[in-house]
């Protein structure tokens, strides 16, 4: 498949890296998770233009880091997507974190935001990929010693610049293979990202409000606000609903 060969060569690349500092553990569902996230590219990531690339920052360990899947809650991947698959172990899994796959009882909020609106927006996941693709820059989850989420931008430069360099590839290869027609950030982190590694599609970059329930405005209705957002972005808000 085509997802294969950016797949093996971005984990040949990162396997290379080594982080230290307050980084505890370090996760590649990737490797560990990656049926389920080829199967994700199987079904919804076919070589076929759409509107829009959505763009996170990496994941979460209540999501990705279980499922495998971008913005990975466990019930959305399973009952809205309608993905599962066998997940494996990180080579070295840190005790408050541990990886239960499918299986995991905990939900990931961002995760159920995003993909809660593109069902409740589209219907069917036929109808949201028709539109949007959803991956995210950087594969690695970071943990401090007390399992406290560490994210990318919070790397110490020398360490966060070798693994700009490979997940600036590794974007390189998904745009090119997936041709969006918009290139839109799930918060600012991300944005950034697309505006430094595409600058020649300055005009067609975009962003969205982050799901997190870190961010204030995200917790006072999250969906409207997107909704706003893409329409002004002149992206679809739902199957058949273009922007006003």
């Amino acid at each position: 498949m085509w997802y294969q060969e950016i797949l093996d060569q971005s984990n040949v690349e990162l396997a290379k890296l080594k982080f230290r500092g307050d980084v505890a553990a370090v996760y590649n569902p990737l490797e560990y998770a990656r049926a389920p996230y080829e199967l994700y590219l199987k079904k919804y990531a076919k070589n076929a233009k759409r509107k829009a690339l959505l763009l996170g920052m990496n994941p979460g360990p209540w999501g990705m880091a279980q499922t495998g899947i971008p913005f990975g809650e466990v019930a959305a991947v399973r009952d809205w997507l309608g993905l599962e698959a066998e997940v494996g172990r990180p080579t070295r899994e840190h005790p408050k974190r541990p990886v239960e796959g499918f299986a995991c009882q905990r939900s990931e909020v961002s995760g159920r935001r995003l993909w809660g609106w593109a069902a409740e927006a589209f219907g069917t996941p036929k109808a949201f990929f028709r539109e949007y693709i959803v991956i995210n820059y950087c594969p690695l989850v970071f943990m401090g010693e007390t399992g406290k989420n560490i994210t990318p931008d919070k790397l110490p430069v020398a360490e966060r610049k070798p693994l700009e360099a490979i997940c600036d590839t590794m974007l390189r290869a998904w745009v090119e293979a997936l041709r969006p027609e918009r290139l839109v950030g799930v918060g600012g982190f991300a944005a950034k990202r697309l505006q430094t590694v595409f600058p020649e599609r300055k005009a067609e970059v975009g962003q969205i409000l982050h799901p997190s329930p870190a961010s204030p405005l995200a917790n006072r209705g999250w969906a409207p606000k997107v909704d706003e957002q893409l329409r002004a972005l002149g992206l679809p808000v739902g199957a058949g609903v273009g922007p006003a």
